[in-house]
């Protein structure tokens, strides 16, 4: 079974920098795509950004495009985000997912199966 562990959520300064890491500890399974969501208080879960394995294609949603970068190791499904100029409005819980099996949209909660615990990244202006 695939167990999602994060790391790396904290609190920074407007305009600071985060990584998060989110490795699958079973490691019993591969997986065909991993992506990161975030959740605000009061809001829902929403896309950030996706890697697809074959071909180490990403995606990123409008609002971290050019601040965010995803990247990974498919082999070990380990997934990182680089999170830079970071704004008070990216402060919410950062949620790891995976997903084993192969199809296109990676962009919504119901595109994966397996989810992580979540990691709170804090921006202070």
């Amino acid at each position: 079974q695939v167990q999602l562990v994060e790391s790396g959520g904290g609190l920074v300064q407007a305009g600071g920098s985060l990584r998060l890491s989110c490795t699958d500890s079973g490691r019993t399974f591969s997986t065909y795509a991993m992506g990161w969501f975030r959740q605000a208080p009061g809001k829902d879960r929403v896309f950030v950004a996706a890697i697809r394995w074959s071909g180490s294609n990403t995606y990123y949603a409008d609002s971290v495009k050019g601040r965010f970068t995803i990247s990974g190791d498919g082999a070990k499904s380990t997934v990182y985000l680089q999170m830079n100029l970071l704004e008070p409005e990216d402060t919410a819980v950062y949620y790891c997912a995976a997903r084993t099996y192969s199809g296109s949209s990676l962009f919504t909660t119901t595109a994966y199966n397996y989810w992580g615990q979540g990691t709170q990244v804090t921006v202070s202006s």
